[in-house]
């Protein structure tokens, strides 16, 4: 893998396209700045091997050119503290004071450029755009797993302008390697944690994950169509009609390939999607009319927990309820913590997907699984067994 650890960077002006699309208050704070942090290692391993940073992201979904509210000079003072040094600020990614601040770096500067979705042409993949930001700098990082999956100029169609300066930064390093390690090294017992809302966003890696693992664990609202598959009775819960042969197919598969499903056998169900609605726990075929599943039941909890620990690899994507309200976040609280249980028996646990890392975050337990991804869709994609424009770029 070409890294940032195998390159000669003294002297060289490199830039680095990191993510930096973080959450920002009424007042221009960053609430939550984990991706910020994911980026330092590879900014400071740049400074040190004597090369000088041109940092470019996007923040935001501008629609109509700049928008204050989506500049990057929001984070200016926050990322300056971070790297322990000042970091410069070019209002434009393009342009004459980019080119201009970008010549005057010296090693172990670090500049930050303007958000690059001020231009359509970021998203269109414009050749020519991506040029002009490639003439900034001698050398090209990657470092934004979180953009892989988009063919934008800044993530993939620069590449082409450092045929042989081109490389990944150690998120993208590390995002690669810790999904290659499930997919393609994971030790037996391999199983694969699937919730969330719908069947319909992970069709894909169900039917790419089966002739890879050993047991298949489904919760979260997705539960409720293989349920009705399975000819149960689910009430008012959550359902994908168009996807009930699809999920009959997947059981039929899974069972042809001696992998193991493992779906709720009880539910804690409500008769309003509301965290005070009156509740009960019932067999997961047997919701009464009028009431809905939020969340698996005790019984399932303790199935569930007992796969996860006694398995060797594992992948969670999707909580296994309503985790944002109280009363239905047991079921996603048991699997976090069976797999730290699992992780502290020495298995390999990546966590990822939006929701799954809000849940490890929400219960302070990020640092007790191997490794939780920041990718997001690109994470899902790579699983599906997508070649990702980004990886592909530097790879080529």
């Amino acid at each position: 893998m070409k890294t940032i650890d195998n390159y000669n960077f003294d002297g060289k002006k490199v830039i680095v396209r990191v993510d930096f699309n973080v959450p920002l208050n009424d007042h221009f704070e960053i609430t939550d700045d984990t991706r910020i942090r994911a980026a330092i290692p590879t900014i400071q391993k740049i400074r040190e091997k004597g090369g000088a940073v041109i940092l470019m992201s996007h923040l935001g979904r501008p629609k109509n050119g700049p928008e204050d509210k989506f500049s990057l000079r929001h984070l200016i003072n926050h990322l300056s503290e971070k790297l322990d040094t000042p970091v410069q600020f070019a209002d434009d990614c393009i342009g004459t004071q980019a080119k201009e601040k970008a010549a005057a770096l010296k090693p172990g500067e670090v500049l930050l450029l303007e958000n690059l979705r001020f231009y359509k042409e970021e998203t269109k993949g414009d050749e020519a755009f991506a040029k002009k930001l490639s003439e900034l700098a001698d050398a090209y990082v990657n470092d934004a797993f979180g953009t892989a999956h988009r063919a934008h100029a800044s993530t993939a169609i620069i590449a082409k302008f450092f045929p042989n300066d081109k490389m990944f930064g150690y998120v993208m390093a590390n995002e690669i390697k810790s999904i290659n390690k499930v997919l393609k090294e994971g030790k037996s017992p391999l199983t694969a944690i699937l919730g969330g809302a719908k069947v319909s966003g992970k069709i894909e890696i169900i039917n790419h994950l089966l002739d890879k693992v050993d047991n298949l664990i489904i919760g979260g609202g997705m539960m409720f169509t293989f349920i009705k598959a399975l000819g149960g009775k689910i009430g008012s819960s959550l359902v994908e009609e168009d996807l009930i042969e699809t999920a009959r197919e997947a059981i039929v598969k899974a069972d042809e390939l001696g992998v193991t499903i493992y779906l709720p056998s009880d539910t804690v169900i409500a008769d309003k999607f509301d965290n005070d609605a009156n509740t009960q726990t019932v067999k997961v075929s047997e919701i009464p009319d009028g009431w809905m599943g939020l969340d698996i039941g005790p019984e399932t909890e303790k199935t569930f927990s007992e796969v996860i620990e006694n398995s060797a690899t594992m992948l969670w994507n999707g909580p296994m309820g309503v985790f944002e309200m109280e009363n239905f976040a047991k079921g996603t609280k048991a699997v976090a913590m069976a797999l730290v249980k699992a992780t502290e028996k020495g298995a390999y646990t990546l966590v990822g997907g939006g929701d799954s890392v809000a849940a490890i975050n929400k219960y302070n337990l990020q640092d007790k699984v191997s490794y939780v991804s920041t990718g997001g869709g690109a994470m899902l994609e790579y699983i599906e067994g997508k070649e990702l424009p980004g990886i592909a770029a530097i790879e080529s």
